[in-house]
């Protein structure tokens, strides 16, 4: 999760030791659904960090140069505060969870601490954000398909598409028979492949940057203050996989390591988001794009290898986004009707939901920035300091822990009230 983006990492599956069956496209549900599993409690250390890495490992990274950009340099000590504030509340459900034994998803930790409200906020949190990254996905594949084949256009009953509009509804086309499976076990190991991913468009960038000409010779600025909450926006966007840990932390073999393998993945994540903005503004400065392939120059190899990269992950992942929302709302119909056509039905049109947005708000970084402010952060920051109080009882007494989750709220607060504001303006200004 991916997605949710890739977030887009809300749904990435887990790769499982021998002796689980269970598919991954379940593993997908289960973050989202209302339904408790049965812990096998036999996924290793090392197996555990490669799914966390993949829950962490997103489409954020195509737009953290820009987010440096919009914040200038020292911008990236609020990546570091970001990166901290969600450690520390993936840590926070890590405890929620050992208070409580029957608890193994995210919206169950909702409703332990808050009843079903409790569970029903959280999830539809968890599915607008998942709605607005596959939305995303759309808006990613048509501006680095338009920036590849400039020239294309689509003519349909007479109407002229052109562009980027084009690619959104051929892509969408395209993946609409994935959102029809009901076996997404396939697609959920492809798009396992974020780790991956995120390593070839980095170690491409470098290549670029060292060898093809364009080097790392801009200066860039101390600070923005205009755009420091476009940055910090985007910067939460990418750590908003914390739907994903409590399937981690049950699912792990020896639970007391998982603050271990929850540190190391944070660790590398954020090396790896901070190398590609110092190097992607240090390559392109104030001109960097909201996605850094948008930058590329389209005729290297290099630069090709990037986009395409880019481009497979959200194909595979979208499916995985949609899945929950899909499911939910087919549960919704009476049982008398047929099933199969219920789910053509409302598969269709959720895809046919998002192509609408994404031609309606075709700006990949405002709605990511949109994303990150309001859902990541309440999602991944400020829900669980909520749970942990209540659950814990901390909040009746004054200490260390409790002004570290206080500190913790304020930064969010401003994050969702300034990062939300100027990501809505920025939408509306563009439109």
């Amino acid at each position: 999760m991916d997605e949710c983006p890739d977030k887009s990492s809300l749904t990435l599956p887990l790769i499982l030791d021998e002796g689980q069956h269970e598919p991954a496209s379940n593993k997908v549900e289960e973050v989202e659904s209302n339904f408790h599993h049965e812990s096998t409690d036999t996924t290793s250390f090392l197996k555990t960090f490669f799914n966390g890495l993949n829950a962490l490992s997103g489409v954020g990274i195509l737009s953290v140069p820009y987010a440096l950009s919009s914040g200038g340099w020292l911008s990236l000590i609020l990546l570091f505060t970001i990166a901290a504030s969600c450690f520390y509340t993936g840590l926070l459900i890590k405890r929620c969870m050992d208070m409580d034994s029957s608890i193994r998803t995210y919206p169950d930790i909702g409703e332990r601490a808050f009843g079903n409200k409790g569970r029903i906020w959280l999830s539809v949190v968890m599915n607008i954000e998942l709605y607005l990254v596959s939305t995303g996905f759309l808006i990613l594949e048509g501006d680095n398909l338009h920036n590849i084949f400039p020239g294309v256009e689509l003519e349909v009953a007479g109407l002229r598409i052109g562009g980027k509009q084009c690619f959104i509804v051929v892509v969408a086309l395209i993946i609409l028979p994935t959102v029809w499976l009901d076996n997404l076990s396939l697609l959920s190991y492809v798009s396992a492949s974020g780790v991956l991913a995120s390593a070839i468009i980095l170690g491409s960038i470098l290549w670029i940057g060292s060898f093809d000409g364009i080097g790392f010779h801009q200066a860039g600025s101390p600070v923005n203050w205009n755009g420091i909450p476009t940055a910090v926006s985007l910067y939460a966007f990418c750590y908003c996989a914390h739907p994903v840990f409590p399937i981690l932390y049950t699912s792990m073999k020896n639970k007391h390591q998982f603050s271990s393998v929850l540190l190391l993945c944070f660790i590398l994540c954020t090396i790896t988001y901070a190398s590609m903005a110092v190097f992607g503004y240090l390559m392109f400065g104030s001109t960097v794009q909201s996605q850094i392939t948008l930058n590329l120059p389209t005729r290297n190899i290099s630069s090709k290898v990037a986009i395409f990269t880019t481009l497979v992950n959200p194909i595979s992942k979208y499916a995985l986004m949609a899945t929950p929302i899909v499911n939910a709302a087919k549960k919704k119909f009476p049982s008398h009707y047929n099933k199969r056509c219920i789910g053509l039905l409302v598969s269709t049109t959720f895809v046919f939901s998002t192509v609408i947005v994404a031609l309606a708000i075709p700006f990949f970084g405002y709605l990511m920035s949109l994303v990150g402010a309001f859902l990541s952060v309440t999602g991944s920051i400020v829900f669980p300091c909520f749970c942990y109080l209540k659950l814990s009882g901390t909040y009746r007494r004054f200490g260390c822990e409790v002004l570290i989750i206080g500190c913790i709220l304020l930064l969010s607060a401003a994050v969702i009230v300034f990062g939300t504001y100027t990501a809505l303006v920025e939408i509306i200004g563009s439109l």
